[in-house]
């Protein structure tokens, strides 16, 4: 039905390797397999499986493998694993080089070799480079997917494939971590990396993001201990697939409603689905849109990329870009749902002058509930306004047929003069606004005044393409091409008052991030080309209600993380880590095509033998719904 589950894999078997001398041959082989993605109609696995690298290299030795005498003669020397087969039964590790040797060089802009890891002078066009052996080759970055096992002294990566190294000693295991993190400081801030360095990109507030052992976790550990009381988390929940329905083509967008209704946007039109507890089902109608769009004026023609539910969930603002691959629009409009027809067309206006935006939301994370909304929040790359659709006299503008299209009103905001690079941003229950940027920053702005950011996070490098944050405003997700990012908002002033970054400065003991990662192999058969987008919250719009889980999309998989686990330091992901704290406990929904949008729905639909609201899945040509059961597993 498409729904699996992520799970780790541990083994490495060296029996399945070229290298085999005439005493292996021998021996009764013994392969040791690998489900990155353990689908529910699986069998059960062998108990050959769970062994241990530790048993693998005992294994080894009994077998009497002729070793070099000494692997302290090659300079920093690794095993070198390749995984084969993706995740078919047959998936397994081989060893690919039992005595391969690593370095970190730097290359310049032609790709060519200029210096190893201690000469770190470069150009600014050079780059570092992990070369192992002859077989690996790999631009130091977040894309390489590292992960790490300090208990089996491990890596995993990706380059072309999945890779493993395993090293001879713990010292080398932790050498090799802290030159890899030296070399992807450099590579992404183009500086080396100093102490000096890293205080002038992160600052000393932000220090504990490169340093998490100094950082304040504390908040992290409040929130767990406060859900726990409220009810134990509930571990593997089963995925039930109840609905799954042909769409109408060319799907581009999902609007879920918190009332009756929720909508997909495809080429032809909206397409309308009843909500139920089990999820969401057609009811056979499609508003489609007319040919001439409100009489032909000149605003843009094309299919509607975003699409904002207003007013009691009975209008909806549809944006579309100026041209093929931009996000820019110099206006909107508005379809009224009822009569299915686009009543008005917007045009973005300051002082007399068209202007464009990237993208648009609701002023509150509840707002299009209310009936007489008439106000919505505006981005551009340099821009955060509000728009009014009435008049600056507080009247509703009345639209003349065959006239011009009416011109919203610029309410407050503000235009930066320096390039901020907004990319997209979300609002909260009370009206604050995170905004993310293409430097990879995400600000934090009161409701009260879009012209200062409160609090500013730097980024780690990657840009911003999608930001959500919780109702209370306690947490903020980032998407980025190749994990997500999820901040504690939380602070204690001066006075010993909790208080969140939207309200004040943070000051310097601000919690580290988490990252949520795909592991190396589920990375890999993503697709190279396969990015995170639409990462979310789940759907609450009420004060004192925790949203529980958090899903993104990556090719064909919807991935969804256990809130509370991901907030726990002392779960299994963050043991023997180096750095940033990063989770990989996921479930994964696999569809047969690319997957458009993945969200969950609003908390009304939750019923009581389900943790969650079901999850709705759109593809361009199909729409399915999730449940997750809530019955406890084990494994």
């Amino acid at each position: 039905m498409g729904t699996s589950q992520s799970r780790e894999g541990q083994d490495l078997s060296d029996t399945d390797s070229e290298y085999h001398s005439g005493e292996e041959e021998e021996e009764e082989e013994e392969e040791f397999h690998y489900d990155a993605v353990e689908r529910q109609e699986t069998p059960q696995t062998t108990s050959s499986s769970k062994k241990t690298l530790d048993e693998v290299d005992s294994k080894l030795k009994s077998l009497k493998l002729k070793y070099p005498s000494n692997s302290q003669t090659t300079l920093n020397p690794v095993k070198l694993y390749l995984h084969v087969g993706g995740n078919t039964p047959n998936a397994k590790w081989i060893l690919s080089d039992k005595l391969a040797s690593y370095k970190f060089i730097k290359t310049n802009g032609s790709g060519d070799s200029d210096s190893e890891h201690d000469e770190k002078e470069g150009d600014g066009n050079s780059f570092w480079v992990l070369k192992v052996g002859s077989k690996v080759k790999a631009r130091v970055s977040m894309e390489m997917q590292l992960k790490m096992f300090g208990d089996q002294r491990r890596v995993d990566f990706v380059n072309n494939g999945v890779w493993a190294l395993k090293f001879f000693s713990d010292e080398e295991y932790r050498k090799f971590v802290s030159l890899f993190q030296d070399c992807l400081f450099e590579n992404v801030h183009g500086l080396s990396a100093t102490e000096e360095n890293k205080l002038k990109v992160y600052s000393k507030e932000f220090i504990g993001w490169l340093k998490p052992e100094i950082a304040d976790d504390s908040m992290w550990e409040d929130a767990v201990k406060e859900e726990e009381e409220e009810e134990p988390a509930r571990v593997n929940e089963d995925l039930l697939e109840e609905f799954e329905e042909a769409a109408n083509g060319g799907v581009q967008s999902l609007s879920l409603g918190a009332l009756d209704n929720s909508f997909l946007v495809n080429d032809l039109g909206v397409q309308v689905f009843r909500n139920y507890n089990k999820g969401i089902h057609g009811k056979g109608i499609c508003v489609k849109f007319d040919s001439n769009r409100s009489g032909g004026s000149s605003l843009e023609q094309s299919t509607p990329k975003k699409a904002m539910l207003m007013r009691a969930e009975t209008n909806m603002m549809l944006m579309s870009p100026l041209k093929a691959g931009k996000p820019h629009s110099t206006g909107i409009e508005q379809l009224d749902i009822e009569s299915g027809k686009i009543v008005t067309e917007w045009k973005f206006d300051k002082d007399g002058t068209d202007i464009t935006m990237r993208d648009i939301t609701n002023d509150t994370k509840g707002s299009q509930l209310d009936p007489s909304e008439s106000t919505f929040l505006g981005l551009d790359d340099n821009r955060l306004c509000q728009w009014d659709m009435r008049d600056k006299r507080g009247i509703v503008q009345n639209i003349v047929k065959g006239g011009n299209s009416p011109v919203l009103n610029w309410s407050q905001g503000h235009q930066f003069s320096r390039g901020t690079n907004f990319q997209c941003f979300a609002s909260m229950g009370d009206g604050s606004i995170v905004v993310g940027s293409l430097d990879g920053k995400i600000r934090l702005y009161s409701k009260t005044s879009m012209r200062q950011a409160k609090t500013a996070f730097p980024g780690l490098g990657s840009p911003i393409t999608h930001v959500d944050v919780t109702y209370d405003g306690k947490w903020v997700l980032g998407t980025t091409d190749t994990y997500l990012i999820l901040i504690c908002t939380l602070f204690t002033d001066k006075d010993g008052e909790t208080k969140t970054g939207f309200s004040g400065r943070m000051g310097n003991k601000i919690p580290a991030p988490r990252l949520l990662k795909l592991t190396p192999l589920d990375s890999h058969l993503a697709g190279a080309n396969n990015k995170f987008h639409g990462g979310h919250f789940s759907w609450v719009t009420e004060n004192g209600k925790q949203e529980r889980h958090l899903v993104a999309t990556v090719g064909k998989f919807s991935v969804i993380w256990d809130f509370q686990r991901v907030k726990n330091s002392s779960h299994d992901c963050y043991r023997n880590q180096q750095g940033l704290k990063s989770c990989y406990c996921y479930k994964i929904v696999l569809k047969d095509e690319s997957i458009v949008e993945s969200r969950f729905m609003h908390e009304n639909y939750a019923v009581s033998d389900s943790p969650e609201a079901p999850l709705v899945v759109a593809t361009p040509m199909k729409v399915s719904s999730i449940s997750l059961s809530g019955k406890r597993s084990h494994g």
